[in-house]
């Protein structure tokens, strides 16, 4: 059992920032990969970023330079430090968990959050 909770969405400014935090809960062995997308209205889900437990980090074109995706393994949380918001940026941002492994099974599962909504004004 994995549940993913993100905090830290809000309204901001454009060229403001957010910082946004997903924890992973449950009996947790391992994560590979964690991350986020967004969706606007209207819009398919995109990629944002991701980072594996080896600190190895993926952006989309979009963000590179603005965003900075973290995690401590620790306590099964990835973060995503948000500068110079644009209002394009506006989306719902959604946590992402793969290759998820519980301390009690062999398989691996992938989990999503609820999502958090950031508004970024003119």
């Amino acid at each position: 059992q994995v549940q993913l909770v993100e905090s830290g969405g809000g309204l901001v400014q454009a060229g403001g920032s957010l910082r946004l935090s997903c924890a992973a809960s449950g009996t947790i062995f391992s994560i590979n990969t964690m991350g986020w997308y967004r969706q606007a209205p209207g819009k398919t889900r995109e990629l944002v970023a991701t980072i594996t437990s080896g600190d190895s980090t993926n952006y989309a074109d979009s963000v590179k330079g603005r965003f900075t995706i973290s995690r401590d393994n620790a306590k099964n949380t990835v973060y995503l430090q948000m500068i110079s918001l644009r209002p394009e940026d506006t989306a719902v941002y959604y946590c992402y968990a793969g290759a998820v492994r519980t301390k009690y099974s062999a398989a691996y599962s992938t989990h999503w959050g609820q999502g958090t909504q950031v508004t970024v004004s003119s």
